[in-house]
């Protein structure tokens, strides 16, 4: 199997996420280590001060983090993540979470997370994520074949 047959059926894979796709959050894999996800905050993503929730914040650094970390078709798992909350954001604003590999190890591999506001460019939230690489692949190269 090619490489670029690899990265589709990975891609496929990993955008079939239940809670980005509740939440409507769009997965965009860039490359391997490199993802960007987009949503726009609703009313209801607010808490009682009327700005986005914490959780939703955390929510789309989280998928792109699962999502990048993932991305080599390796079977990764949260260890660490530890983020920070810098500015508020508010319904009508489309956030942009961008997680960036910074270390790919053997066992573990290290993410850099930023949620910005599209229009605006501020930072939101930054946070720095550890993953542990699972000895296992999620998709086996038959399955991908199947799935093209």
């Amino acid at each position: 199997m090619t490489d670029l047959l690899k990265q589709k059926a990975i891609k496929r894979y990993i955008q079939n996420d239940a809670y980005a796709k509740y939440l409507g959050a769009t997965v965009e894999i860039v490359k391997p280590g490199h993802c960007r996800v987009y949503l726009t905050i609703t009313e209801d993503m607010t808490n009682f001060h009327g700005t986005t929730h914490g959780g939703i914040i955390f929510s789309i650094g989280d998928i792109a983090f699962g999502a990048a970390s993932n991305s080599h078709g390796q079977t990764a798992v949260a260890l660490d993540v530890n983020i920070c909350f810098l500015k508020a954001s508010k319904p009508g604003d489309r956030l942009i979470a961008e997680a960036k590999e910074q270390h790919l190890g053997g066992k573990t591999a290290l993410y850099e997370i930023s949620v910005k506001d599209e229009k605006s460019g501020a930072l939101i939230a930054k946070s720095q994520n550890l993953v542990y690489r699972k000895r296992e692949k999620f998709i086996a190269a038959d399955e991908m074949e199947k799935r093209q």
